[in-house]
């Protein structure tokens, strides 16, 4: 989809999946495009087939970017794991479309907001390592919920108790250090990566949210799905924020 002509900011989304860019299915999609849009910026999807000279010039006339959530899993040998049995489904043209928007955006330090999936491929970016199934590896803790519920269900998500750290951006924003969540997912955060700071946990301790810290630009990572809680105070917040962050980036450029 070719850029419009619009003075708000763009943000790159690349689609979820392979399979849905080829299908043209983009329920799920639509749901991070809304959100960006109530925030007051412009989104245009990043193809998961392009070259990497055709990718590299996609990214460079972009703004920040979404990375939005996957039902396929980040593949384990990008953080130096064996796959494990329930890491079932891998999207290569995912991983690979990705690794390139984080590259680019960190190297040019553009505002990235991971979400789900997004925030998983944020932390392996940055060296981190992932629990590749959390009932597998982390009995006991309670259940995060089925990852990616159907298009169009808007109830049903599991939702929970979130602490968040003192100090960060999501404090600041939720107004408070805990927030109710919503949950959709199998895999976590297990080692954070280099310059991500953990700032937000479920109770058993699940890794729900990461900042990186002291690099003086705007990159978060939520565990949970804030595209899908249009009516939630801190959901909207969040996007808000980081709309404002690529407006001040961006700001910042054109006055240099």
């Amino acid at each position: 989809m070719p850029l419009q002509n619009s003075n708000k900011p763009r943000i790159g989304i690349p689609w979820r999946t392979s399979e849905e860019e080829s299908k043209g299915v983009r329920e799920k999609l639509d749901n991070y495009f809304a959100a960006v849009r109530r925030a007051g910026a412009e989104p245009t999807e990043i193809s998961l087939k392009l070259s990497p000279s055709e990718l590299s010039a996609r990214v460079e006339g972009l703004d920040g970017f979404v990375l939005p959530g996957s039902p396929a899993d980040v593949e384990p040998s990008r953080y130096g794991a064996v796959r494990h049995e329930k890491t079932k489904t891998l999207d290569p043209a995912r991983d690979r479309t990705d690794s390139a928007i984080l590259d680019h955006a960190i190297a040019a330090r553009k505002p990235l907001l991971g979400i789900c999936y997004g925030c998983q491929i944020l932390n392996v970016h940055q060296r981190g390592t992932l629990v590749q199934d959390i009932p597998a590896e982390r009995p006991g803790d309670e259940i995060h919920g089925n990852t990616d519920l159907a298009a169009g269900v808007s109830k049903g998500d599991a939702e929970h108790d979130a602490t968040l750290a003192g100090g960060s951006l999501l404090a600041k924003l939720a107004g408070s250090e805990g927030a109710r969540i919503n949950s959709s997912h199998h895999q976590a955060i297990d080692k954070p990566g280099d310059g991500l700071r953990v700032t937000a946990r479920s109770a058993e301790g699940i890794v729900e949210g990461v900042e990186l810290d002291g690099a003086g630009q705007w990159v978060v990572g939520v565990q949970w799905h804030p595209e899908r809680m249009p009516d939630d105070a801190f959901a909207q917040k969040l996007f808000g924020e980081f709309v404002a962050a690529v407006e001040r980036h961006r700001g910042a450029n054109a006055a240099a």
